[in-house]
């Protein structure tokens, strides 16, 4: 007899649930609740823990705002993380229980953002089945641009005659001067070009950094100890991803950008996949033309991430899948 239960979240399950996320064949160390905590002043953490037989095969992060469940807002992606050898069967009742624990609740809206396949350690598409059981209702759906054939990888014209200036000029790539970088380099062209912010702060990366210093690392272009450009990356198992790049003024006279991307992508070409990120310009189907060739002009093609509204009461909608 299967006897499945759903629990939220508390700090007595910090080591259960961060050894399930190092284990889990779909999440990454942005689920760890170090990651997760670091701004947790800014959300009222909902996440949920799945237990089958008392053993945990499946944990969702999530906050909650005005009564809804969402896939954490605090994070790039989210979804519905498992164990890494559940049987669909497990799966589908997993999931089914934590929308009547919701239900339950009077929570009558979930917001889930899937976690883009490039991430998953292991192939993980049970949630695009069961999406369309449950009559869920798509609502965001986000561009993603991805190199998934390092072994070809080659820049186009473009690209290339940038990294050659870059090399006549002999300046170096290096790990230094994230702080001159982020105040000088990245906030001003954030807030000049459109009128933002970066999601952290100098200190909140900086501290993730110490957290996380095999997952997060920092490159700089540098001519003369001055940093021209600089790239903070979020590295995972299968994925080194650009989460955060940007150059002075002068980048495209001294090719700063396209070299420290260049040598990037050749650092990690164990990687299954090197990731540029979003490239949407709202939740629309609309793309930032620029921004896509740019990422397009280095090899990369698009994969989407998506996002669902599921109303918790479908439940019912998954009772009868099994014959």
């Amino acid at each position: 007899m299967q006897s499945y239960e759903v629990i939220k979240y508390s700090t007595q399950f910090y080591d259960e649930w961060n050894k399930f996320v190092m284990t889990s064949k779909n999440a990454t160390f942005l689920f760890h609740r170090d990651f997760m905590e670091y701004h947790q002043d800014r959300f009222e953490d909902y996440s949920l823990m799945v237990y089958n037989n008392k053993k945990l095969i499946a944990i969702f992060p999530s906050n909650i705002e005005n009564h809804i469940v969402y896939s954490h807002k605090g994070l790039s992606y989210g979804g519905f993380l498992v164990q890494n050898k559940i049987r669909i069967k497990d799966f589908i009742f997993a999931f089914k229980s934590l929308l009547m624990f919701l239900e339950n609740r009077k929570i009558e809206k979930l917001y889930l953002k899937k976690i883009p396949t490039i991430y998953h350690k292991y192939l993980s598409e049970e949630m695009d089945y069961i999406l369309s059981v449950l009559d869920a209702k798509e609502y965001t759906n986000d561009s993603y641009f991805v190199i998934d054939d390092l072994s070809n990888y080659e820049p186009n014209r473009n690209r290339k005659r940038a990294i050659k200036i870059f090399r006549e000029k002999e300046l170096v790539i290096s790990n230094e001067g994230i702080d001159f970088f982020w105040e000088h380099i990245l906030k001003k062209n954030l807030k000049d070009r459109f009128g933002v912010d970066p999601v952290h702060t100098i200190d909140e990366i900086k501290y993730l950094m110490e957290k996380f210093p095999k997952n997060i690392v920092f490159f700089s272009a540098k001519f003369n100890d001055e940093i021209l450009a600089g790239v903070v990356m979020f590295i995972t198992d299968n994925v080194a991803h650009f989460q955060y790049s940007s150059g002075t003024d002068s980048r495209s006279q001294n090719g700063s950008l396209d070299a420290i991307f260049n040598y990037i992508i050749k650092a990690y070409n164990d990687k299954k996949y090197i990731s540029f990120g979003s490239s949407s310009t709202d939740n629309s189907l609309k793309i930032k033309k620029g921004l896509a060739y740019w990422k397009e002009s280095f090899g990369a093609t698009l994969t989407a991430q998506k996002s669902y509204i599921i109303n918790t009461g479908n439940h019912l909608n998954l009772s009868n899948i099994f014959k």
